[in-house]
């Protein structure tokens, strides 16, 4: 891992409110959904209790059990698992990993960069990645375990002619209303009064 100073300023304070939106809970989902899925335990200690940010940074950092994730939810989705402790070898594991969820259906912008999760910069956005996967999974129909609500689909409505055009005519609310409209009370382009 790289060495990065540790931040002044505003540095430190956007620092401090990344990590702050790291949820435990939602780590602690993440977590249970990944070992049921692929039939394995991820960290070590108690199953119920978090890892926290650091732990589970740890266990996910190689990532070799994301890649594993992936290739259970659709098969062959990345061809080869690095096994080799070198940087750039575990860091291409997870650029894998994100590609393969991306060609799931994830969308890019729910997904995480390689050195969120490499670098522990955003552990919050790597469990949030995690937990759009688990959406996606749902939406795709895979039967096995389950993380938060289906992402929803599509929900395209047909309209006649006849109901279009009545449309047209009403004034929506957020417009305001036309009701008891009238220019009484405008003075702009009156003429000037001069008082002799």
């Amino acid at each position: 891992m790289a060495s990065r100073p540790r931040g002044y300023g505003l540095t430190a304070e956007l620092s401090n409110k990344m990590n702050s939106k790291y949820d435990d809970h939602m780590e602690l989902e993440a977590r249970h959904w990944i070992e049921d899925v692929i039939g394995e335990p991820i960290g070590s200690g108690d199953r119920n209790t978090p890892l926290g940010m650091k732990g589970f940074h740890e266990a996910l950092k190689d990532g070799r059990i994301l890649c594993r994730l992936i290739n259970v939810l659709q098969p062959n989705s990345v061809k080869k698992i690095n096994d080799s402790k070198m940087a750039f070898k575990m860091m291409e594991n997870i650029g894998n990993f994100l590609e393969a969820c991306e060609r799931y259906g994830v969308n890019k912008v729910d997904l995480f960069q390689t050195v969120d999760l490499y670098e522990s910069q955003n552990m919050a956005s790597v469990v949030n990645g995690i937990h759009a996967l688990g959406r996606m999974a749902q939406k795709k129909g895979f039967h096995g375990p389950v993380l938060g609500p289906k992402e929803a689909s599509s929900n395209v409505r047909e309209f006649t002619e006849e109901q279009m055009k009545a449309g047209q005519g009403v004034i929506g609310l957020q417009m305001g209303t036309n009701k008891g409209a009238s220019q009484a009370g405008m003075s702009f382009g009156k003429t000037r009064h001069i008082i002799d």
